[in-house]
Formats: C-alpha cells, sequence, structure tokens
C-alpha cells in the first residue's frame, strides 16, 4: 500500500544483537537468562547520537507484558516530519540496547513499521535499513538460531524459522523494495515482522522452551502490573485509547 511522502529531511540510508557468527551456534533448545542489567550498557556512549539523545525524547523501548506488544500493527499511510524523528530515534534505541532490530510497536507505537541493521553498529550507516508495510512475498529452508529480544532484555532461546526470504516494503522516500535475503538477515526480519503481527519470539518455543522460561516471564509480568498499580504505567484501557487516536492519525 503505498505511503504518502512529505515534509522531507535529511534521509537515514536505510533483534537484539550479538554477531552474525555468535548466532545459531549453540545446540538444542534450553533458553538462556541473563541479567537485565547486561543489555544496557554498550552503545548509548557513541558520539554519533550522543547528543540527540539529550534532547528530548519521542519514544522509548517497551517490555514484555505491554499490551503494544500484542497489537496487530496497522500500514501506515502518512510519512511526516514526525515520524522520521520516531525513526531516527529507533536506531538510536536499537543501537543503545546492542540491537540489530527494532518494530515500532515495541516503542508503543501501533504502525507497520520497523528498523534493522544486520551489522550492528552505528558507523556502518549502509547497513541500516527501515520497512515500511513490509509483506513476504516468499519463505523457505528452514533453518534453527538463537534470538533475543529488546522488549524481554536477558533472555535468549533457539528458534525455528525459514531460511530464505523476499520481502517487500516501502523506504522513508516512499520507494516500493524487495529484498531477496538469507541467513542471518532473513531472520532478522522475520522477528521484526512478527512483532508488527503481535507476535513473540517466546511464542513460536516448544513447550519444554516456554517452560524454561516461565519464572522470568512472571517476573516480567509482576513487574509491569506493579508499575500499573502504582500509577507509573497507564491502564490497559488508556492505552488502549491512545493506539486507537495515533491510528487515526497515521494508518
Amino acid at each position: 500500500m503505498p505511503v504518502s511522502y512529505f515534509d522531507p529531511f535529511p534521509y537515514i540510508d536505510g533483534l537484539h544483537h550479538r554477531t552474525p557468527t555468535e548466532w545459531g551456534k549453540r545446540g538444542g533448545e534450553t533458553p538462556i537468562v541473563r541479567p537485565r542489567s547486561s543489555l544496557l550498557v554498550g552503545y548509548w556512549q557513541h558520539p554519533q547520537f550522543l547528543s540527540r539523545r539529550t534532547e528530548r525524547s519521542i519514544v522509548r523501548i517497551i517490555q514484555y507484558p505491554h499490551p503494544t506488544l500484542r497489537h496487530v500493527s496497522k500500514d501506515l499511510r502518512v510519512v511526516d516530519a514526525e515520524l522520521r524523528q520516531i525513526v531516527a530515534e529507533m536506531f538510536d534505541l536499537m543501537y543503545e540496547a546492542r540491537g540489530v532490530g527494532l518494530a515500532a510497536n515495541q516503542v508503543d507505537l501501533p504502525y507497520r513499521l520497523f528498523v534493522a541493521n544486520p551489522e550492528g553498529e552505528p558507523s556502518a550507516k549502509e547497513a541500516e535499513f527501515v520497512f515500511i508495510n513490509p509483506r513476504f512475498l516468499e519463505r523457505k529452508g528452514m533453518a534453527e538460531g538463537e534470538e533475543g529480544c529488546l522488549s524481554l532484555p536477558g533472555l535468549y532461546a533457539m528458534v525455528k524459522r525459514p531460511d530464505q526470504v523476499v520481502i517487500n516494503a516501502y523506504n522513508l522516500a516512499g520507494e516500493e523494495v524487495k529484498y531477496e535475503l538469507d541467513g542471518f538477515f532473513a531472520r532478522i526480519v522475520q522477528h521484526e515482522c512478527d512483532h508488527l503481527d503481535g507476535v513473540l519470539f517466546i511464542d513460536r518455543l516448544s513447550p519444554t522452551g516456554r517452560m524454561a522460561l516461565s519464572e522470568s516471564l512472571a517476573e516480567f509480568e509482576l513487574d509491569f502490573r506493579s508499575r500499573q498499580d502504582r500509577g507509573e504505567q497507564p491502564s490497559d484501557e488508556e492505552i488502549a485509547a491512545r493506539i486507537s487516536e495515533l491510528e487515526k492519525a497515521r494508518t
């Protein structure tokens, strides 16, 4: 679906970072749980975006079980200056958290949009991609690889996905693009498109794999509901109302 394009300003050339050689090295399916704080250090000090992060932030990464993570995103019809700023901040947040992909509903926005950089490096601008209204045209093969999620920091597990994909989308210039991807990048775009459909990588685990993460997931759920009870998070009803208003503006 074409998107309206206006208010041009500098274009940004366009899972949760571990280098491609690190992904999928482990055998078996036992999930890994790492301290959440370990994901909060690293690229945030990079001078390339440190100055931008001192300005007012439009977006932030939300964590499971925030309701927006289960919201099925709608196609964007309008790309404007504010959305471009949001995309820029999404890249910044992704690098801060040492990620290689970030979907719009991970920053509490109901838009069918995600950003990716399979290199995971802020300096690798040629590897930055913006996918607007993505759709898979073809998927084939099958491979297992380790995945994590910036909305579930510290959790990793082995996930089976098609190894080759053809994906159609629009970029920030309003141009229709098509990519034939395999390996690590194919895994990234499938992971992010899952997000846009309200699906998390934990939903693709076997019952045994999901059970191994049950205690950690319960901690995330308790923390989120406790913050809602203290008024530090909007209620589910308030979140739904906000999402509806945002959809009216751009979808």
